[in-house]
C-alpha cells in the first residue's frame, strides 16, 4: 500500500498530533489515526510520536497505509435512487437531491447516501465511509465525488487538501448584493448554541468568493466558490454579511417579501422549507493519470421554480415601470 505524505498546517500549532492528524487525513477515523501511531505506521519527520504529542505546523508527516480494513459492521445497502453522472473503475459523481442525508449518524441510521452507494457498488464496504471524500447537508443538493479504491480515495482526499478539487455552488440570498468579492472570516461552534455554527475570532480559518449571477427585487442568486471547507461556511458566511439563504432553517431568519409581492411568488417563498443552496460545479483531477475533470448538475425542480418566480416577478415589476 502506499506511503501517503502530508505537511502539517501553521494553524495547527499547539494542537495534540491525534487532532492535527484528523484534519490532515478526514478520510480516517481519529481512532483508527491513534491505533496508527501506537502502531508506529504514522511518522513526523521521521520518528515515532505519540497521540498526545504537540505540534508546531511545518512537521511532515508519512503514512504507511495498511491494507484495506473492512467495517466491523457495514451499512445496510438500500435501493435507494441513485443519479449517477459519471462512472469508472476509479471513482463515482453523484447529484444528491435534497432530503438525502450522506451519512448514517444518530437521528438517520440507515436510508442514506452511503447506503445508496453500497446497493450500487457493494465493494465500497471495504473503502472509509463507502468513499466518500467529502459531503453536504442533507437539505442541500448537488454534486459529490466517490472513489472506488482506496489509492483513489487517498488521491482525491490529497486533492482536497491541496485545493485542486472544489466545487461551486448557486445560493439565492435575501437581499441585494451589489457586486462580488470575498468573505474572509473565521468559523468555529456557536458559543450558546452547538449545533449551530458562526464567525467568531476563535474559529478556524474561512475564506469564500462569491460573485452575483442574477438580481432580483429583494433577493440575489450568488455563485459561490470555497476555499476553505469549514461545516456550514457558506450558510454561515452569507448569514454575517446580512445575505442570508432562502429558506435556511438554521441562519435564515425572517423570510422576507418583496414589497408587493403577488400572492403566487408569497406562496413559492413561503414553500420553500429548505435551504436554497446547490452545488452545481465540480472540478477534479482524474485519480489514475491526473486529467482534469468538470461537472455540472442544473438546480434540482423546486430551487428552479423559486428562481423562475422571482425573475417572472422582477420583469413584471421592470415592465410596469417602465409603462
Amino acid at each position: 500500500m502506499p506511503i501517503v505524505h502530508a505537511t502539517v498546517p501553521p494553524e495547527s500549532f499547539g494542537e495534540r498530533l491525534d487532532k492535527a492528524l484528523a484534519r490532515l487525513f478526514p478520510e480516517h477515523s481519529r481512532a483508527r489515526l491513534q491505533r496508527w501511531l501506537r502502531e508506529g505506521r504514522i511518522r513526523v519527520e521521521g520518528a515515532a510520536r505519540g497521540p498526545a504529542d504537540r505540534v508546531s505546523g511545518g512537521e511532515r508527516i508519512d503514512l504507511d497505509l495498511p491494507e484495506v480494513e473492512p467495517a466491523a459492521a457495514a451499512p445496510a445497502a438500500q435501493a435507494i435512487p441513485l443519479r449517477v453522472l459519471y462512472e469508472d473503475a476509479d471513482l463515482l459523481v453523484v447529484d444528491k437531491p435534497p432530503g438525502l442525508v450522506v451519512h448514517p449518524a444518530a437521528g438517520n441510521p440507515d436510508g442514506t447516501l452511503l447506503n445508496a452507494l453500497l446497493h450500487h457498488d457493494p465493494a465500497l464496504a471495504a473503502l472509509p465511509r463507502a468513499g466518500l471524500v467529502h459531503r453536504l447537508d442533507k437539505d442541500t443538493s448537488g454534486l459529490l465525488v466517490v472513489a472506488r479504491s482506496l489509492r483513489a480515495h487517498t488521491h482525491l482526499v490529497q486533492q482536497l487538501q491541496a485545493r485542486s478539487m472544489g466545487r461551486r455552488y448557486l445560493a439565492l440570498v435575501q437581499g441585494r448584493v451589489i457586486a462580488g468579492g470575498t468573505i474572509e472570516a473565521p468559523i468555529g461552534r456557536h458559543p450558546r448554541d452547538r449545533k449551530r455554527m458562526a464567525v467568531r475570532a476563535d474559529g478556524r480559518p474561512a475564506v469564500s468568493h462569491y460573485r452575483v449571477a442574477a438580481r432580483y427585487r429583494a433577493h440575489t442568486l450568488l455563485e459561490v466558490a470555497l476555499e476553505t471547507g469549514r461545516t456550514h461556511q457558506i450558510r454561515v458566511h452569507l448569514a454575517a454579511r446580512g445575505w442570508p439563504i432562502v429558506g435556511d432553517p438554521v441562519y435564515g431568519g425572517r423570510l422576507r417579501l418583496p414589497p408587493a409581492a403577488a400572492p403566487a411568488l408569497a406562496a413559492v417563498l413561503r414553500g420553500f422549507g429548505r435551504q436554497a443552496l446547490h452545488a452545481r460545479a465540480l472540478y477534479l483531477r482524474h485519480p489514475a493519470d491526473g486529467r482534469p475533470m468538470d461537472f455540472e448538475a442544473p438546480p434540482p425542480a423546486d430551487f428552479q421554480a423559486l428562481i423562475e418566480a422571482l425573475a417572472a416577478d422582477a420583469a413584471a415589476e421592470a415592465g410596469a415601470d417602465g409603462r
